[in-house]
């Protein structure tokens, strides 16, 4: 029986090192969750803009193309992993199309918002051009 014998000095050292450890460990679990989540946002936004110029610069594309195709994919698979997102088309012009997807990441903790994301997808349009021109 002398497992059962513990040494006076170190009477409740077990219950006291659970104490603080205990707190540091949860939050460190939050944080891994909420990066997790952040990160899968994030790649929800870029695949979302990819989409969107992919359809946007196709020929002869309407010009809401871009923006219609990258909402769409939001509202199918971003569920709500991507809050409160928003598609925007600015710094597009004649040669290029730019879709820029933003929103906020699912939070871990209710009542307390998730990280912004912000992703953006560029690529030229695809036109017919006679060489020499641009």
């Amino acid at each position: 029986m002398h497992w059962l014998r513990t040494r006076h000095g170190e009477a409740g050292s077990a219950t006291l090192e659970v104490a603080i450890l205990g707190p540091a460990l949860l939050v460190l679990i939050f944080v891994v969750v909420q990066a997790g989540l952040w990160f899968y946002a994030r790649s929800l936004a870029l695949a979302a803009a990819t989409e969107g110029v992919t359809a946007g610069r196709a020929y002869h594309a309407a010009p809401d193309a871009g923006l219609a195709r990258a909402r769409a994919f939001i509202a199918d698979h971003a569920g709500d992993s991507l809050l409160a997102a928003s598609v925007s088309d600015a710094g597009s012009d004649a040669t290029t199309v730019r879709v820029q997807v933003s929103g906020q990441a699912l939070s871990v903790l209710a009542g307390i918002g998730g990280w912004r994301v912000t992703q953006s997808a560029q690529a030229p349009r695809e036109r017919f051009t006679v060489q020499g021109q641009p």
